[in-house]
């Protein structure tokens, strides 16, 4: 019988792997900041499976809070049409 440690860090590896994958192939810059967010806090849960509560906190509180915050910023104050959607040809 699986461990439900061992279930859960392959069910977490596997969302990890999975958002990791789709940070690299989707179209837009937001839905990457997104997938980022996810990998990001799959991380955190994985040390937190690992008994290392503050290494956890901290991936969770800077890696995911911040680091997606300050992308969307990025490109929110620099490439305005990113968010708009792409116009059919007239």
């Amino acid at each position: 019988m699986v461990d439900l440690e061992v279930l859960t860090f392959l069910i977490l590896s596997a969302i990890e792997v999975g958002a990791a994958l789709m940070v690299v192939t989707a179209k837009k810059l937001v839905h990457n900041v997104f997938w980022l967010a996810v990998t990001l806090i799959t991380i955190g849960a994985i040390y937190l499976l690992f008994r290392a509560e503050f290494i956890a906190l901290i991936q969770i509180i800077v890696y995911a809070g911040a680091v997606p915050v300050l992308f969307l910023f990025g490109i929110m104050l620099t490439r305005r049409k990113i968010m708009e959607e792409p116009h059919e040809s007239q």
